[in-house]
């Protein structure tokens, strides 16, 4: 069984997998505590800025909403009160004063209406600056009312949601209430290389994958992080590299699983050789097995060809592996000529007829 030698393309990759996620998240927090009273958004859903999400019960900061507006308007009412008071002691103290002037009445009186209007200008003031103290108050409670509304902060994806109807919730806590992916433009994909092939891994090396939801589409993109540290799962040893790609259709979300292949080296139209050709010796029946390695036999690398009809063992000196096919870098062959990959049951009998003293 043969197989002609051709030219062509010889990539080598790098597998890996791991999950799809946002270029950036928005976290939405509580600025209210309480108790989740309703939910709009889940993992998934497409939010707009402002777009609510949860409502935390309202009702404790309504309480306080209501008492601060009854505070004010008493407050109100009183300063009303005293501004009609205040200008009837100016309208008093200018009656008395021209004529005070004149000695028509007495210095005493002119006195005690200065006195009035100035209590009056006092206590204005000091109704004015209580007024002024529950307006703010009431402004407080109408914020801390409004911030029972979760709302997100950005346009894009919820990521991930931490909290469930009837949980209490407190203002500030660190853990988000949800994750919004603020870009779908451009995803990342957090994929996990073998600690062996690590080495190979480059940042800028071109990388495509394939995710469930869309099985027969090949997506592009590039690795633009590589993780120094090491993670262990399942006794295997990996490291963590950022895959960059752009998502223009969107069709890309979240939570979805990727298979990768990165490439870390390509030779383009190169003489290559099948890779089980590499692996044939004559009267080997596990031609198509994984064999071994052809670089590390003690006879040094060789192909076996037919020449005028005959098995030839040519020595060669091999170059880029891409599991399929080898690049041959030197070696008596050219295009066209025909590999032996394997052979039949039918030519081991001949052969070893052949080969029988009778």
């Amino acid at each position: 069984m043969t197989q002609k030698l051709d030219r062509g393309a010889i990539v080598h990759t790098v597998t890996a997998s791991g999950g799809v996620n946002p270029t950036a998240t928005a976290p939405v927090g509580a600025h209210a505590s309480g108790v989740i009273q309703a939910l709009y958004c889940d993992a998934n859903t497409k939010v707009k800025a402002g777009q609510l999400c949860a409502k935390i019960d309202p009702r404790p900061y309504q309480i306080v909403v209501d008492q601060a507006k009854a505070n004010l308007a008493a407050a109100d009412a009183r300063l009303q009160m005293d501004k009609a008071d205040l200008a009837q002691a100016k309208a008093e103290l200018d009656r008395h004063e021209v004529p005070a002037n004149h000695r028509a009445i007495s210095r005493k009186a002119r006195d005690k209406s200065r006195k009035a209007y100035a209590q009056a200008q006092e206590q204005t003031k000091l109704d004015e600056a209580v007024v002024a103290k529950l307006q703010a108050a009431l402004h407080a409670a109408e914020s801390n009312l409004g911030n029972t509304d979760v709302n997100s902060p950005v346009d894009g994806t919820v990521v991930a949601r931490s909290v469930e109807i009837g949980q209490t919730v407190s203002a500030g806590s660190q853990t988000p209430l949800f994750l919004v992916g603020s870009n779908l433009a451009v995803i990342h994909i957090a994929a996990n290389v073998r600690a062996k092939d690590i080495d190979e891994v480059k940042l800028g090396n071109k990388a495509t994958f394939r995710v469930v939801s869309f099985p027969n589409r090949h997506f592009a993109g590039e690795v633009a992080q590589i993780r120094p540290s090491l993670q262990t799962s399942e006794q295997v040893a990996t490291h963590d590299i950022v895959i960059a790609a752009p998502n223009p259709d969107f069709l890309l979300e979240p939570g979805m699983m990727a298979t990768v292949r990165i490439v870390t080296e390509r030779r383009d139209d190169v003489l290559r050789a099948p890779n089980q050709a590499l692996r044939y010796s004559p009267g080997n029946p596990a031609v198509a097995s994984d064999g071994a390695d052809p670089r590390t036999s003690p006879d040094g690398p060789r192909l076996w060809i037919l020449r005028d009809g005959k098995p030839t063992a040519l020595p060669v000196e091999l170059g880029l592996d891409d599991g399929v096919y080898t690049e041959i870098l030197k070696g008596d062959l050219q295009p066209g000529d025909e590999v032996i990959v394997g052979e039949g049951a039918r030519f081991r009998q001949d052969a070893g007829a052949a080969s029988s003293p009778l």
